[in-house]
């Protein structure tokens, strides 16, 4: 398919009531109001597309970008490719999710993660956070610097209070994801939980609820999963 056909399909596929829900949610125009489960036929259809999937994202329409992410060869990611994309990932559902996703499946998703945590722009320093809670819920232990995770831990403990809407909400995600993914960091994991409490986020009328991390954590452990880690990132 063709990036011509492909937006002619999304735009068939677009529902003005999806697009209202989404726009509360953080999704930015411009985008016709695609469910994800219409994305996934034409998923199912390319399947994986690197030169396909840079052309889409760079349409800037929030549908297209979330389905270039589906598609995108993750290992053939260059560090320009995935700085152009969180530069770009201004929707909260492609800085939280499709960027993190990818970049975490590519060669770069460390460093540029604890790059872009450092972000002055919300919906990048997001994405760092969530790039670091991928590589943590799909990585081997072995292949993770869990002393430098043990001191994320620790900044988000004496941050997250002070920190931009979005980058709270993606710390808290990021504690939840190194309790339940990396069993070595586990205790420290729901000791910061504890220390910062309730955390306060701004969901924009939505009902969304922000996750209480020390429950999150426990409750994995109470069904065996600790430490389990994920095969597919990307849904």
């Amino acid at each position: 398919m063709t990036v011509k056909e492909i937006m002619a399909a999304l735009e068939a596929a677009g529902n003005e009531g999806i697009k209202k829900i989404l726009l509360k949610h953080g999704v930015k125009e411009p985008f016709f109001g695609v469910k994800i489960e219409h994305l996934k036929p034409i998923q199912k259809k390319i399947k994986m597309d690197y030169n396909l999937s840079r052309e889409l994202y760079l349409t800037n329409n929030a549908d297209a970008m979330y389905l270039a992410g589906l598609i995108a060869d993750d290992e053939k990611m260059t560090k320009e490719d995935l700085r152009t994309w969180v530069k770009l990932a201004v929707s909260n559902n492609i800085s939280e999710y499709t960027v993190p996703w990818v970049a975490a499946g590519s060669k770069h998703g460390f460093e540029l993660a604890v790059e872009w945590i450092d972000s002055e722009d919300e919906h990048i320093a997001a994405a760092g956070w969530n790039t670091l809670s991928g590589l943590a819920a799909s990585k081997p232990d072995s292949e993770l610097d869990l002393e430098v995770f043990k001191n994320l831990l620790k900044r988000v403990e004496n941050t997250i209070h002070s920190s931009k809407n979005r980058i709270v909400y993606t710390m808290n995600g990021f504690v939840i994801s190194v309790g339940i993914y990396i069993e070595a960091l586990t205790k420290d994991a729901l000791a910061v939980a504890a220390k910062i409490g309730t955390v306060i986020v701004d969901m924009n009328g939505t009902a969304c609820k922000v996750p209480d991390a020390s429950a999150y954590i426990k409750k994995a452990g109470d069904k065996g999963v600790i430490g389990k880690k994920k095969k597919v990132l990307k849904c």
